[in-house]
């Protein structure tokens, strides 16, 4: 849908046009459909603040040297002091050293209505090499009618399958999923699956005082089953898409690695048929190799899917995805227990994950930007009043 011009993005942002099929298929255009603007929101790219040496105090005076300004021990005594005092000062001015860079991000947005829901799709650019994907939910919460007009006529709250939001009105318990289809080509298209294992490794007694540290084991996808991944949180992974044929100076393969944040799944059976047609859920992360007929996690007919043709289904093909064009598909999820103020028009709830550069750049690629200074930045001045 159109997008508000000052509500839905900044007022410096700059907006492009959409072409979508009419029922005939006939293209048409239509306007402010996606909005371009950099971001500056006080977030830091990088600092760093250098600890100056503490308690080396130089003192003037000293009453063993309080002699005559004729005494030759005197002046020594006194030009060692001196010396001591601009070397220290030179050392601690020297260590005073804090730099800092801010953190600015191009943000290509778009807002799809979809029936009573609006997603708010945004794609955020930043300098470092990072891409943040952030999914926002607004719109009408979907509800249901009921004769209960306050919590206390309600016998059991489970039996709600929702929450009480309103006098005859009771928001549904139901999840969202938003399903994305990155096709990485990191460096070129021929690429791999790394899933990293981050292990507990047990110290051999009698070796150190540790008695454990942490591990990272690296093992490469052979085939699809091999890159089917439900996260969890006491069996942590780092999920790398790498080139093996394009290394870094020092070996390493350059690479892009998906980081989750918040996300859901599904906990329907997987028999059930709402959640055969949307099997693509069973896992939040796949990978299958590159093939223009399998573009939408839920096939091409959706509604008419009974789970015969979606990712689920493709992937059980087993295919070969090592050194090859492949397809990462991550599925962003909400549980939604609906409370009063979702109701009548929910305040946005944003989750995200990032595509973060790991050993595709030599060094720190910002290394070298500018700080801000004052002239850099707008200044608000209040109008004066009337």
């Amino acid at each position: 849908m159109p997008l508000d011009p000052l509500n839905d993005c900044p007022r410096h942002a700059h907006y492009m046009d959409g072409v979508f099929a009419a029922a005939d298929g006939t293209p048409y255009v239509r306007s402010n459909m996606i909005c371009v603007f950099e971001s500056y929101a006080g977030d830091i790219g990088w600092r760093h603040s250098e600890s100056p040496i503490t308690g080396m105090e130089v003192r003037y005076s000293d009453p063993k040297f309080k002699k005559s300004s004729s005494d030759p021990s005197h002046i020594s005594q006194f030009l060692v002091r001196f010396w001591t005092f601009v070397v220290c000062f030179v050392v601690y001015v020297s260590l005073q050293i804090r730099e800092v860079r801010p953190k600015v991000t191009l943000v290509a947005r778009m807002a799809a209505s979809v029936a009573n829901y609006d997603y708010i799709v945004d794609w955020e650019f930043q300098t470092d090499g990072l891409i943040r994907v952030k999914v926002g939910l607004s719109g009408i919460l979907m509800v249901k009618g009921t004769s209960y007009v306050n919590v206390n006529q309600v016998p059991g709250q489970e039996n709600l399958y929702g929450t009480l939001l309103s006098e005859n009105v009771i928001g549904v318990i139901h999840d969202h999923y938003v399903t994305f289809y990155l096709d990485m080509d990191v460096d070129g298209s021929q690429n791999s699956f790394v899933k990293v294992n981050i292990q507990n490794q047990k110290t051999p007694p009698g070796e150190s005082p540790r008695r454990s540290y942490l591990k990272a084991v690296r093992n490469v996808a052979k085939t699809e089953k091999d890159a089917q991944i439900q996260l969890k949180l006491y069996d942590p992974s780092e999920f790398h898409v790498i080139n093996p044929n394009r290394k870094t100076q020092i070996g390493n393969p350059v690479g892009y690695k998906l980081v989750p944040a918040g996300t859901a799944a599904s906990l329907l059976d997987h028999d059930d048929p709402p959640q055969k047609r949307g099997a693509f859920t069973n896992n939040q992360i796949w990978v299958t190799p590159y093939n223009r007929t399998e573009q939408w996690a839920g096939g091409l007919f959706v509604y008419q899917n009974h789970g015969e043709d979606n990712l689920a289904t493709w992937s059980e093909r087993d295919r070969s995805i090592e050194n090859k064009d492949i397809v990462v598909w991550y599925t962003l999820g909400f549980h939604h227990v609906p409370c009063q103020e979702d109701f009548p028009i929910m305040p946005t709830v944003s989750s995200s994950f990032d595509l973060k550069p790991v050993n595709f750049f030599e060094s720190n690629p910002i290394l070298r930007i500018p700080p801000n200074v004052e002239k850099d930045l707008p200044v608000c001045v209040p109008a004066a009043s009337a």
